[in-house]
Parts: C-alpha cells; sequence; structure tokens
C-alpha cells in the first residue's frame, strides 16, 4: 500500500469506530478515537487492562487539546514550544463525556480519562502520526501494544500476535520511521502553574 493509502485506510476504520496498530514517536500503539467511549472499551479489552486505568492521547498541536481540557495552563504551551523529545502532559481537567452517554466529538470518552478528571495528551513529533491525528480531527488513543503487566514491545516484531489479531487495521511497520523505542517523558501540569515529573 502507498502512504497515502495507508492513511486512508486507518482513518476509515478510526471514524467506524475500529482499534489499529500504528507507529507513534515512542513505540507502537493501539489507537481508537477517543471520543467514542465503545472503542475505547475495545482497547481496554485488547490489553487486558482495567478500565480503571487512564490512556494517553495524541493531539495534533496545542489547539486541539485546548478543546478537550478545561484550560491549558500557560506553563504548559513553554513546555510544548521548547521540547524536542517526546513528552506527554498530564492536564488537570479534561472535558470528557459521561459514563453511560454516547460519545461526541467534542468530548473525551469518560473511559479515557483517569479517575481524578485529569488527561494525559502528547503532540507526537513523528510528522505520519501527527498528520493521522489531524486528518482525524480528534484526539487519539495512544496506548502500547501490549498485553496489561507484560513487557512493551520496542519494535514491531516483538509485539505479541494476539494484538495483530485483535485490531481492526495494522499499519505496515514500512510506516515506522521515527519511532525511538523509549516511553516519552510525563509532565503533570496544574492551573496554576505547578509541574510535577511523574517520569523522565
Amino acid at each position: 500500500m502507498k502512504p497515502e493509502e495507508i492513511l486512508a485506510e486507518a482513518l476509515r476504520v478510526l471514524r467506524a469506530g475500529g482499534t489499529i496498530l500504528y507507529p507513534t514517536d515512542t513505540v507502537w500503539g493501539i489507537g481508537c478515537d477517543a471520543t467514542n467511549p465503545e472503542s475505547v472499551a475495545k482497547v481496554f479489552e485488547i490489553k487486558k487492562r482495567p478500565e480503571a486505568k487512564s490512556l494517553v492521547l495524541l493531539a495534533c498541536d496545542l489547539d486541539m487539546v485546548a478543546k478537550y481540557v478545561r484550560e491549558v495552563p500557560s506553563i504548559a504551551v513553554d513546555l510544548v514550544e521548547v521540547n524536542d523529545a517526546p513528552m506527554t502532559i498530564i492536564y488537570p481537567e479534561a472535558q470528557a463525556g459521561k459514563a453511560g452517554e454516547p460519545g461526541d466529538r467534542w468530548h473525551i470518552a469518560w473511559n479515557a480519562v483517569a479517575e481524578d478528571g485529569s488527561v494525559g495528551i502528547r503532540i507526537p513529533l513523528m510528522d505520519w502520526c501527527r498528520q493521522l491525528v489531524f486528518k482525524l480531527g480528534r484526539p487519539l488513543v495512544s496506548t502500547s501494544a501490549n498485553i496489561s503487566g507484560e513487557p512493551t514491545p520496542l519494535r514491531f516484531s516483538e509485539i505479541p500476535q494476539t494484538i495483530k489479531d485483535a485490531v481492526d487495521f495494522v499499519v505496515p511497520p514500512s510506516v515506522d520511521t521515527q519511532s525511538t523505542g523509549k516511553a516519552s517523558q510525563i509532565l503533570k501540569v496544574g492551573l496554576r502553574g505547578e509541574i510535577e515529573i511523574i517520569r523522565k
């Protein structure tokens, strides 16, 4: 498949509520439309992961982030502007839907946020990945392609076959040109400029 065909198929699957296996700027991830609670539930099922655990989301830029959190603190803007490595920022208040309600494109699915209402969002450095999120027009779930509790695969060849079989579309490994194989830094920010380093 040509790159534009791969992108088109990934978007078709995501818009239909499906799941994909795809490369990010860190590791290979399982993804879905982060505003669709049924799709998010599928990701938890694939990973055999408790829904009480939150998920990392990808946004194409800070404008998209601003649509899905109560406020983007100025410190978060500064961090993104100087960042040159994968960085996930945990924002204190997600604009999330309510449990039991169907999803809509203006709210993050209720089961994709933490119990305290916070949400971790990364703007990927990988062009292909950022283009995918931009064309989808809403955040994309990005959780490592492993069964919960098992080691995170650093390369496509290490991803369990059960994961590959469970998703609706596997992006060909040829697209993977910028994955670092390393987890992102995680910072938690507060509305008054507080910063907590969760992972360096």
